[in-house]
């Protein structure tokens, strides 16, 4: 029923936290698969140890190093489940998650995929919702796309059919959920079905980081201009209106930042 994809690269630390998370899910019709991208510490042999105990764990090695969101599709083309779920090896899933998010994304068969969504106050979860009710809600308190891969579930048809991620380092997550909300009707779920570590050895950390928001802005404008938008002219002028609103307060707070710094300096 679910591919679980655990994507490492020097994990040793992590990974066997990681994989045990998931072999002691509640929800036992699934198969691990590891793909790693060419580690030089114990993490292969750490993953292999798993793979020796339990049919269920599959570990592949890439021939060459190919990065973060390449190493997820290349994951995801080993799977063979109706779901894939993406759990990074650093990270954990509490014994409910698959579960979960399985029997959610059951009770909607025209969904393609699923994220952790703010609470609805009007709704209970689960909550399925249109392409365009996607973008729109993006853009106001849930923020949806604003979601690492872990937070997701997502039918391996939808994800082949929209061709996966891009491969675009650090920002493919974002890419993706514009891209596949095109098409595809989302499930929203609670948060804190699964853990995501945070530590210094994260690309988020890296000097790389600092191109996020001008990726990010790149990514989005692209989204709106797409053909295949969701959203009529009117949403679009909505949108388009709050994400200069925006702007203008990450300006106006940077500047009011760079002012207390100069202040302190002083």
């Amino acid at each position: 029923m679910v591919s679980v994809l655990m994507t490492s690269y020097n994990r040793q630390k992590y990974i066997s936290q990681a994989i045990e998370s998931v072999l002691a899910s509640t929800f036992n019709n699934f198969e691990l698969i590891i793909t790693d991208d060419g580690s030089t510490d114990d993490t292969v042999r750490i993953a292999n140890s798993y793979k020796a105990k339990d049919d269920r764990v599959k570990v592949f090695i890439n021939e060459k190093n190919l990065g973060d969101y390449p190493n997820r599709n290349k994951a995801a083309s080993h799977a063979r489940g109706k779901y894939i779920k993406f759990l990074d090896a650093d990270d954990l899933i509490y014994y409910y998650g698959l579960e979960v998010m399985v029997n959610y994304m059951e009770q909607f068969p025209d969904a393609g995929f699923g994220l952790a969504s703010v609470v609805n106050d009007e709704k209970p979860f689960p909550i399925q919702i249109s392409p365009r009710d996607a973008y729109l809600e993006n853009f106001g308190k849930y923020r949806h796309f604003d979601r690492a891969p872990g937070s997701s579930i997502i039918k391996l048809d939808a994800f082949n059919k929209i061709g996966g991620f891009s491969g675009k380092r650090m920002i493919g997550d974002y890419e993706f959920w514009f891209k596949i909300a095109r098409y595809f009707n989302m499930v929203k779920f609670p948060f804190d079905l699964y853990w995501n570590r945070i530590h210094q050895e994260q690309e988020s950390k890296t000097a790389y980081a600092r191109n996020y928001p001008a990726m990010r802005m790149k990514v989005l404008k692209e989204a709106l201009a797409d053909p295949d938008c969701p959203l009529s002219m009117n949403d679009l002028a909505l949108v388009k209106k709050i994400i200069r609103k925006n702007e203008y307060k990450s300006i106006l707070f940077n500047s009011l930042n760079k002012i207390k710094s100069s202040t302190r300096a002083k």
